[in-house]
């Protein structure tokens, strides 16, 4: 009989501890699935979208950025998407008529979520109630709709490849740079080209600071008013060229504006131009003397013979002069 009794008393223990772990494990997973009470302690309420943008059963629904529960269920309800969430009783007061559900995302690539607004004003939503819905706003619902660049980039395939080859060039760039291949990568990793560029940033400092100092003429320029009056009158002077010229109130002014003068001009050019054609081709007695050897000594020769006759006579005038004078 004892012996009975001892055994029983140890089956009821295991069965104790039993329920005992059956109890705990229960209490993990509520807790490890985000439901912070019992059923008994949430109620239900329902929304619809025209889409819900990949919206799961199990998201997660959160009042003002706060998790408070989570959606049960998922489908359609006529030409609307109906969304059943489950929410914590002593989020009632919160959650009014005046409320709104939205489809956000905890981050740029994360899952959809239910978002719902609180409102002070309005009455209480009961359990089974519909709370009304709204567009979803913010860059994260632009981006899922594919408006933007980044939205395209997100949506868009033929993007999404371009963007894809720029990273793959990008890369490529960077490991060039880090072989020390190209300027910058020789920049990197070659000490000579480091203190080549490092001296090159002195002498700019340098230049800049002897500017700042008003030493050279863009310092003089920066500093000495006397300098920027010189400048500003000299600016001024070719500004009054400049309007004489576009009056026409000068030669090369009535050459800008006035068509007759420039159409003589224009002449006078074509003519020239053809006058040094017809020497260079050769013809007329400049062209000949120009082109035709021959003709060039024979005149170069003339010339010779006229500067010995001219020499001949300064030397022995009465040579030349035989005047013969005669009296009756």
């Amino acid at each position: 009989m004892p012996r009975t009794r001892s055994l029983a008393w140890s089956e009821l223990k295991v069965g104790m501890l039993a329920v005992g772990a059956l109890v705990l494990a229960g209490m993990l997973i509520i807790a490890v699935g985000g439901q912070s009470g019992f059923a008994w302690q949430r109620y239900e309420l329902r929304t619809k979208f025209d889409n819900v943008q990949g919206l799961k059963s199990g998201a997660i629904v959160r009042v003002a950025g706060v998790e408070v529960g989570k959606v049960t269920k998922v489908g359609f309800a006529g030409p609307a998407v109906e969304v059943r969430l489950s929410i914590r009783e002593e989020m009632q007061s919160r959650v009014t008529t005046d409320s709104r559900a939205s489809i956000g995302s905890l981050s740029l690539l994360g899952e959809p979520i239910i978002d719902v607004t609180p409102a002070s004003t309005g009455r209480p939503l009961k359990d089974g109630e519909y709370i009304q819905s709204s567009r979803p706003a913010g860059q994260l619902s632009d981006i899922r709709a594919g408006k933007g660049t980044v939205g395209k980039l997100f949506t868009d395939e033929q993007l999404y490849r371009e963007f894809n080859q720029l990273i793959g060039s990008a890369q490529q760039v960077t490991g060039y740079m880090s072989r020390g291949q190209g300027t910058f990568g020789k920049l990197l990793r070659d000490p000579k080209a480091y203190q080549q560029f490092q001296a090159a940033l002195t002498n700019l400092q340098e230049t800049t600071r002897r500017i700042n100092a008003g030493e050279g003429s863009l310092g003089r320029l920066l500093k000495d008013e006397a300098f920027a009056k010189s400048l500003t009158s000299a600016t001024a002077n070719f500004d009054q060229v400049s309007g004489r010229l576009t009056r026409g109130d000068n030669t090369f002014g009535k050459l800008l504006t006035e068509k007759e003068l420039y159409d003589r001009l224009n002449s006078t050019t074509a003519r020239l131009d053809k006058l040094v054609s017809d020497l260079n081709q050769g013809e007329g007695t400049a062209g000949q003397l120009l082109r035709n050897k021959e003709m060039y000594e024979n005149m170069n020769k003339t010339f010779s013979e006229l500067r010995s006759l001219v020499a001949d006579i300064r030397k022995d005038p009465k040579k030349y002069l035989n005047v013969k004078v005669s009296i009756f």
